[in-house]
């Protein structure tokens, strides 16, 4: 099995090189352990009102008399690519580790532009507040992770409260964060995923997470890595100091040797010895969210 792995794993470094394969790390992930000790409790579930769908996943056997921790977990794609059925490896991942985890999907460019896919993300933190304790789940131990577009769906939802109270959403769902390589200070927008996404939005500066950040935000862990030049370490160090300076509880992770794409793929059991991301994130959550 190790050197089974040792040769899926060269391969799948090559295969998910710019994010080309999340499909293929998920189904190799599977085959050797990831789904071990958890279960998909739900497929295709849907929730808001665009035709979303979600899926749940959860460790075997019953929940403790309290519920589990819940963790919505958003998946990048610079806001244009990817759906929910590639990334169970990384809601596998989290379940490993005793949450019941959310997965949702959301609506992308070029059909939609900003705040569709901010929108469809707090439509998905309402489902998930009313409908975590049938899997489950604690609904008053809410937190929010993603990787890159991902992340920064779920940074704004945990520092700007507009989109969760236009769903009905309380202050104060949201508990923590874990951001992975996301995107938090990128205007003007100069690339052409985020000009695809927000351009012609009236006050673009509203569109940044650093811009967003006030005493009482929950606490956030930011992950980023010093071989990522996709979306770079800088976004995580200039938020990390915006929160530090409002009082906000934030810590910061770099990764010494990693890429973009490897961040993600640390969470899958092929290449979980790249970094201690799953672990430290799920450490961070377990603290904040006890």
């Amino acid at each position: 099995m190790t050197k089974l792995r040792h040769w899926i794993g060269g391969l799948l470094l090559l295969a998910t090189t710019a994010c080309s394969g999340p499909g293929l790390l998920n189904s190799v992930d599977g085959i050797t352990g990831g789904g071990s000790g958890v279960h998909r409790a739900a497929e295709g579930v849907s929730f808001g009102s665009h035709g979303q769908k979600l899926d749940i996943w959860v460790p075997d056997g019953a929940p403790p008399a309290n519920g589990r921790p819940v963790l919505i977990f958003w998946y990048g794609g610079g806001w244009a690519e990817g759906k929910r059925q590639q990334y169970g490896f990384a809601a596998r991942a989290f379940a490993d580790e005793g949450f019941t985890v959310v997965l949702p999907d959301y609506r992308k460019v070029p059909d939609v532009r900003y705040p569709a896919f901010l929108e469809d993300g707090a439509q998905a933190v309402a489902w998930t507040r009313d409908h975590a304790a049938d899997f489950g789940g604690d609904p008053n131990r809410i937190g929010v992770a993603g990787h890159s577009a991902g992340a920064y769906i779920a940074v704004m939802l945990a520092l700007d409260p507009r989109w969760t109270k236009a769903e009905g959403v309380p202050d104060g769902t949201i508990k923590a964060g874990v951001g992975l390589s996301g995107p938090y200070d990128f205007y003007p927008f100069d690339q052409k995923r985020s000009i695809d996404a927000f351009a012609g939005t009236p006050d673009p500066e509203s569109t940044q997470p650093i811009n967003q950040v006030s005493a009482g935000d929950p606490p956030l862990l930011l992950v980023t890595s010093t071989d990522d030049t996709v979306v770079r370490p800088y976004n995580a160090y200039n938020l990390a100091k915006a929160m530090r300076a409002a009082g906000v509880p934030v810590e910061l992770k770099d990764y010494p040797g990693l890429t973009h794409e490897e961040v993600a793929m640390a969470l899958s059991t092929t290449f979980r010895g790249k970094g201690p991301v799953l672990s430290d994130s799920a450490a961070f959550l377990k603290a904040r969210m006890p």
